[in-house]
C-alpha cells in the first residue's frame, strides 16, 4: 500500500529538526556574573563575586536551553542528557566564579602579556615566547564537511545552513560543532562535551611558561645588580 505523499505526488515530510532556541536570557545572566570580562569589555565591577542566586540562574537557563532541544530526531540525546544534568547539578551547587573559556580563547586573539599578575615586572616577556594566543577553535571551512556531517549537542546537519560555522575542539579532529551551540556550553565549562577533556590545559602551560620566563628576567637583573 503506497502513502498518501506518493499518491499524490507530495514531497515526503522531514524530520523535524532540533530548533535552537533563543539564548539571550542565558548571555543576559552570563554578563551579570561574568566579572572577568575581556580585552575589549570589562565587567562593570570586575572586584565583585557573584552571589549563588545569580551564578545558579546561568547555569539553570543554559540548562533550559537545551531542554528545548530534546527531541526525538537524529542528534546525540544522551550527550544532551549528560550535559543537562550537569548544568542542573552546577545550579543546586553553583560555583563562586564562572570558570569557562574567555571570549579571546574563543577567538585566538588572546596575548601572552595579560597573564602576568600587578605583582610582576611590567617589561616585556622574552620576544622568544609567541605573543598570539593560538587559535583553540579551528573553523572548519564548509568545502570539508559532509552531508551526514551533523553538531551532536543540536542534531542538525551542518550543510542545513547557507553559511555553517563549524569548529573544531583541540582534544579530537572528530569532536566538531556548531559555533552557536558549543559556545554557550564552553563559557561555563572548558571541557569538551564528548569526553570531558580540560581544553585549557595548554593555556595553564602557556602561563605556567611566562610565568617562568618573567622570575628568570627577574632573577637575572637581581644579579646585575649585586654583581
Amino acid at each position: 500500500m503506497t502513502s498518501y505523499e506518493v499518491e499524490h505526488d507530495i514531497a515526503a515530510s522531514q524530520p523535524t529538526r532540533r530548533r535552537r532556541p533563543d539564548l539571550s536570557t542565558y548571555f543576559t545572566a552570563l554578563e551579570q556574573v561574568e566579572t572577568a570580562g575581556s580585552q575589549d569589555r570589562t565587567h562593570n565591577n570586575a572586584n565583585a563575586v557573584p552571589t549563588p542566586p545569580a551564578m545558579a540562574a546561568v547555569y539553570r537557563s543554559l540548562g533550559e536551553a537545551f531542554q528545548v532541544m530534546q527531541t526525538d530526531g537524529e542528534g546525540n540525546n544522551r550527550l544532551l542528557n549528560a550535559m543537562i544534568q550537569m548544568l542542573a547539578a552546577d545550579a543546586e551547587a553553583p560555583p563562586r566564579e564562572v570558570k569557562g573559556v574567555s571570549d579571546e580563547w574563543l577567538t585566538g586573539m588572546w596575548t601572552r602579556l595579560p597573564y602576568a599578575p600587578l605583582t610582576w615586572s611590567t617589561k616585556q616577556v622574552s620576544t622568544s615566547l609567541p605573543q598570539q594566543h593560538d587559535a583553540a577553535l579551528e573553523r572548519i571551512p564548509k568545502k570539508s564537511l559532509k552531508p551526514k556531517d551533523s553538531c551532536p549537542i543540536c542534531g542538525n546537519p551542518f550543510l542545513d545552513d547557507k553559511y555553517p560555522l563549524v569548529v573544531r575542539l583541540p582534544c579530537h579532529r572528530s569532536h566538531i560543532f556548531d559555533l552557536e551551540c558549543i559556545t554557550p556550553w564552553l563559557k561555563l565549562h572548558p571541557t569538551c562535551p564528548l569526553d570531558r577533556k580540560d581544553l585549557l590545559e595548554k593555556e595553564k602551560a602557556n602561563r605556567e611558561e611566562v610565568r617562568k620566563a618573567v622570575e628568570n628576567d627577574d632573577e637575572e637583573e637581581w644579579d646585575d645588580m649585586y654583581a
